[in-house]
């Protein structure tokens, strides 16, 4: 057979066609009247090179991969994934579907208190926005109050997280749409402060109309707006999500939380000591057994600097008496002793500055050595940028609280009483609650020589055999709120008790 070149191909000279004499052992393919050409040949001949030498290459490397040589160490990313992202890539969330509702308007929330006293706030304005079908915006955490912490929400808690985790309850957005925004910059909202322990038939006939209305609703104060009892279960259970799984606090404080305990763990169980002797509560309380004149002083100027705090003229030993004091260092070593607590344990003080210092710590430190706290466990560094916000400070007090073999509040306040609820959440871990009107009887008898040690310490350890944070119902008493059980102290609608099958939140 005889191929010939095209004519383009003659050089200057005009140098005839050439002629190629196929030898009988080439093999030339026909397709119809197509005669493959060498040019054609060779970039087949090319391609399927490349073909081979990318094959080979690409099992080469996968070959590397398997048997570990590292060869292949400057090779593009494409190639593979490096083996850090493989360990950090974070698993897949699955979220609830988002819940579709009408919505009747704009919930802003401005809390105020304490961390505690805000989080069970929280709990309750998520439960409102729900069942006013309503858009919450993310709560606005307190920064004037004694405290003065400039700390926002996204700063103590995982804002991403408490949206997308309600997501099938309520719509929750950070801030207000550009529009509804100007509307409350121009003063065209609604603010008002809730009526404490309402039922929720109150904001059904007060507030929605309000918002149905104004579009946005103000709620100034937050604290124990929601009554404890006489709800519908719904609103109960979803108290208990909020508090329980939506309101988890960023990962920054959850960290530290995490090393404290393992610290604490290395060297065996520990005891979580709510220890609420601090200037703010002594101030609060009016509570100043213990201490000298000039102290008393410094605290009655403080109550009455502070216009929130109303009740201003307060005899400190009938409080006491009453049961409604704090108890002091002193004190606190009497019971742990006559509670029989070993005196090796670790003690973990939760809990701010306590008035008076090392001074007032000495009794208790002297009868329990291995006190330790937050500032005596880590290194500074680790504390800096936790020092100054007493709510995040208090907040690792709070995680290391849940994990302690034991916990013990002096004093019923907020965290002592949230802290109890979620300890019954995590299966009634043991919390010893104090009946401090019992206990102050029987101190006051020992120190004057009414009671022997044996006897003292007999009654104490009898007084509070059944009072352990194991399941029991929450006590109620009708228009008297603040006498009753809190229900985030024993949320017994989310809890598996004794007599009952769980009812799931």
């Amino acid at each position: 057979m005889v191929l010939r070149w095209p004519k383009d191909y003659s050089d200057s000279e005009g140098i005839k066609i050439m002629e190629l004499k196929v030898l009988a052992k080439d093999k030339v393919e026909k397709h119809g009247n197509l005669i493959i050409r060498p040019r054609i040949k060779v970039w087949m001949a090319r391609a399927i090179t490349i073909v081979v030498l990318w094959t080979s290459l690409v099992q080469l490397i996968a070959l590397a991969e398997l048997l570990g040589p590292s060869f292949l160490k400057g090779k593009p990313y494409c190639f593979s994934t490096p083996a850090v992202g493989k360990i950090l890539a974070p698993a897949k969330v699955v979220l609830p579907p988002k819940r579709i509702y009408r919505n009747n308007g704009y919930l802003l929330v401005s809390c105020n208190g304490g961390l505690n006293q805000m989080r069970a706030a929280i709990c309750d304005m998520v439960a409102i926005a729900r069942h006013l079908n309503v858009t919450l915006i993310v709560p606005e955490l307190d920064k004037a109050s004694f405290w003065a912490d400039s700390s926002d929400f996204k700063d103590i808690f995982d804002v991403e997280h408490f949206i997308s985790s309600l997501r099938d309850e309520v719509r929750i957005i950070r801030q207000l749409p550009p529009r509804v925004k100007r509307r409350v910059e121009q003063g065209l909202f609604y603010s008002m402060p809730p009526i404490s322990w309402s039922n929720i038939s109150y904001y059904e006939n007060q507030v929605l109309p309000l918002l149905l209305k104004h579009k946005v609703v103000h709620l100034n104060r937050t604290d124990t707006r929601l009554a404890n009892n006489g709800l519908p279960t719904e609103i109960q259970n979803l108290r208990c999500r909020v508090n329980f799984n939506a309101l988890r606090f960023t990962s920054q404080i959850e960290e530290l939380g995490r090393r404290i305990v393992k610290v604490l763990r290395e060297k065996g169980p520990f005891l979580a000591l709510h220890l609420r002797y601090e200037m703010d509560m002594l101030a609060f309380s009016g509570c100043a057994h213990g201490c000298d004149s000039k102290e008393e002083e410094e605290l009655t100027r403080m109550r009455y600097a502070y216009p929130g705090w109303k009740e201003k003229v307060i005899n400190s030993e009938v409080k006491r008496k009453d049961g409604f004091c704090p108890l002091t260092p002193e004190e606190t070593t009497l019971l742990l002793t006559a509670l029989g607590i070993d005196h090796n344990v670790q003690i973990y003080i939760a809990a701010g500055e306590i008035y008076g210092g090392e001074k007032r710590m000495a009794s208790l430190l002297g009868e329990f050595p291995n006190l330790v706290r937050k500032e005596t466990l880590l290194e500074p560094s680790e504390l800096m940028y936790f020092q100054n916000h007493s709510s995040q400070m208090a907040a690792v007090d709070y995680l290391v609280s849940l994990e302690s073999d034991i916990f013990i509040p002096t004093y019923d306040g907020n965290m002592a009483k949230v802290v109890e609820g979620h300890r019954r959440f995590l299966g009634f871990k043991k919390t010893i609650l104090l009946d401090r009107r019992l206990l102050v009887e029987l101190m006051d008898q020992y120190s004057n020589g009414l009671l022997s040690w044996d006897e003292f310490s007999t009654a104490m350890k009898e007084a509070h055999a059944y009072r352990m944070g194991s399941p029991k119902r929450r006590v109620t008493i009708p228009d008297k709120p603040k006498e009753e059980d809190y229900f985030y102290a024993n949320p017994q609608e989310c809890l598996q008790l004794l007599d009952e099958p769980f009812k799931s939140t």
